[in-house]
């Protein structure tokens, strides 16, 4: 985008999330045309992909729906009196009860207050902090029943450390242009998706004769993959 260009209108990018990424086959699709453009440009000279997985925590984590509104508003909260400690005696009373409603009408007023302030809700520590709100409200009034994601999972990042969420299974090529991705929930294993990762990379055009990754769980698994992919 050139920097005088409108922006996409944030509704689009709301309902792209909320209804088109729950389709994987539109990932690849996303994906595959991506890599087929790099290589009609010579982007992607390489044959080698690198393998791995990252965490991405749950939307709603494991906090009740309350909680969840309480933690985004105290966050808009903070980032305004940072800035401006004299809107403490501006915003409205925090709700006493457990009513996830009473929490939501809180949340909504937090918004309209902040927004009558345009000088510090332009700032962007405030306006990030913001729009998350926002569109956390938004995603409550759509589904109030949510107090965790029913499709997350726990994961260890190590022995001693634990996520509650996803994983995304990564293939990208040495111009670090990825060229697959499975997600997966929190608890699956690192290596088990490397076949897959090679073989939708593959299905990109893209050509392959090696791979590289950090993967020490299914050690053996890997190495018999490896050598029979040649």
């Amino acid at each position: 985008m050139a920097p005088e260009e409108d922006v996409i209108n944030s509704s689009s990018l709301t309902k792209f999330r909320r209804l088109r990424l729950q389709d994987m086959n539109l990932l690849d699709l996303l994906i595959g045309k991506t890599v087929e453009i790099a290589l009609e440009k010579g982007l992607i000279t390489s044959k080698t992909i690198i393998v791995d997985a990252t965490h991405t925590k749950a939307r709603y984590n494991q906090k009740s729906p309350k909680e969840f509104l309480q933690e985004k508003s105290k966050n808009v909260r903070k980032a305004v009196y940072q800035l401006d400690e004299s809107m403490k005696g501006k915003f409205p009373t925090k709700p006493t009860s457990n009513e996830v409603g009473e929490e939501l009408d809180y949340c909504r007023q937090v918004v309209e207050v902040v927004e009558t302030q345009s000088k510090i809700a332009h700032i962007p520590a405030v306006k990030e902090k913001l729009n998350v709100l926002k569109e956390v409200i938004d995603d409550y009034e759509v589904q109030l029943s949510y107090s965790s994601d029913p499709d997350a999972r726990v994961g260890h990042k190590s022995a001693d450390s634990a996520f509650f969420g996803f994983k995304t299974h990564i293939a990208m090529s040495d111009e670090r242009i990825i060229t697959a991705a499975i997600v997966t929930t929190g608890e699956k294993s690192d290596g088990q998706y490397l076949q897959e990762l090679v073989e939708k990379s593959k299905e990109t055009r893209m050509e392959i004769q090696g791979a590289t990754t950090i993967f020490a769980v299914n050690l053996k698994r890997i190495l018999k993959l490896l050598n029979e992919k040649e």
